[in-house]
């Protein structure tokens, strides 16, 4: 095939980043251009590594600027859009999330039309799939059962909202003549190395002498290491741009997990932490149905008073739900249309992301003595 080049949005963040380090490999592969809002220097200077293997150009600019998209947009074969709002907290502004990850893909579909683009890769998440409720249980799930997130939270409502525009822009005939191939990619909880969630909760549990909270002990879910999710992204690409293979995968979606033990958010939190002393809370926690009904009263408390004041509720209906819920899926599609299987398995992840946590506890030790002295 003919040199191409590649886009992709939110290239900074967690999962750009990994899939970046791998599109670098990538057989006649010209230039990788990453749109971001910021590059964090650290970021910056990760990607400077990369720029002797492959022409790495950074924009720094928004999504919702189709000026500044028509420029990233020239000469581009793939559009890879990871850029997302994430908010389980529901702490962000309803109409930034939706600003952005809803307007802000059809956007890129929209640009994509107009610079010929052929092939669109969507980050999706679990959420467009629920789990709706806690009660509700589905274990290794798949794509042929019909899974459809019910809430109007802004996060899971927007991702849902967004992967059927992607989806239902499959075979629009593109500027040049040409048509437009797209599909989506739904990981599961994703962790592993600079994973904001994770550094949150381990930031939050060493100010709490090392002590884990545990909300989360009566979910059962599967979560993906960023170097699996990123190496799916990966294979979606080659398949897109591969005619024997894109009538089968054109506007479809998968879900993409891995091999690490199906296993409540609490148990990986403790698996991945507890080499450096940290230890799951001991006390009792309320029963589920009880922090469900709390989390309305909190809700209603917040509707209340927002006409005269922003509150924001420390959890939710959607977050007890998201926490608690029985809620697994497989790589099975994946696997036979894509030729998924994953990069990395369960213990070289476990202890990648051991590594990292490490480096939290060292560097949060050398803040307090920085404090001290």
């Amino acid at each position: 095939m003919a040199g191409w080049s590649c886009l992709v949005t939110g290239g900074g963040g967690f999962l750009g980043r990994r899939i970046i380090c791998l599109l670098v490999e990538e057989k006649d592969l010209q230039e990788i251009r990453v749109l971001d809002k910021v590059f964090r220097p650290e970021v910056r200077e990760e990607f400077s590594k990369l720029q002797s293997k492959i022409k790495l150009t950074l924009l720094e600019g928004d999504i919702l600027d189709e000026q500044c998209l028509k420029r990233a947009f020239q000469g581009i074969s793939v559009v890879i859009h990871t850029a997302s709002v994430i908010d389980v907290r529901n702490a962000v502004p309803r109409e930034t999330i939706m600003n952005v990850n809803v307007k802000g893909t059809q956007l890129l579909l929209e640009a994509c039309v107009q610079a010929s683009v052929p092939v669109f890769i969507h980050t999706s998440t679990i959420e467009v799939a629920g789990p709706n409720s806690y009660r509700e249980i589905i274990q290794d799930g798949h794509e042929e059962e019909h899974h459809e997130s019910a809430w109007f939270c802004p996060y899971p409502y927007s991702k849902k909202l967004a992967e059927k525009a992607v989806l239902e822009a499959n075979g629009w005939a593109l500027k040049n003549g040409g048509t437009l191939y797209t599909c989506a990619l739904r990981p599961m909880y994703i962790y592993g190395e600079g994973s904001p969630f994770l550094s949150a909760y381990m930031h939050g549990a060493l100010k709490n002498n090392g002590i884990l909270t545990n909300y989360c002990k009566f979910s059962r879910v599967n979560p993906v290491y960023v170097g699996n999710v990123a190496w799916a992204h990966i294979l979606a690409l080659r398949a897109l741009r591969d005619p024997k293979k894109v009538p089968n995968i054109q506007g479809q979606f998968y879900y993409i997990s891995d091999d690490t033990p199906h296993q409540s958010y609490d148990d990986l939190n403790y698996t991945l932490s507890k080499e450096w002393g940290f230890c799951l809370d001991s006390r009792m926690s309320l029963p589920i149905s009880l922090q469900y009904w709390l989390a309305f009263l909190l809700e209603i408390v917040s509707f209340l008073l927002s006409p005269i004041y922003k509150y924001h509720p420390c959890f939710n209906r959607h977050l007890v739900t998201l926490c608690n819920s029985v809620f697994t899926f497989s790589y099975k599609k994946a696997q036979q249309d894509l030729g998924y299987e994953p990069l990395y398995t369960w213990e070289e992840a476990k202890q990648k992301t051991k590594e990292w946590i490490g480096s939290l506890v060292k560097q949060h030790k050398e803040t307090l003595k920085t404090k001290i002295h």
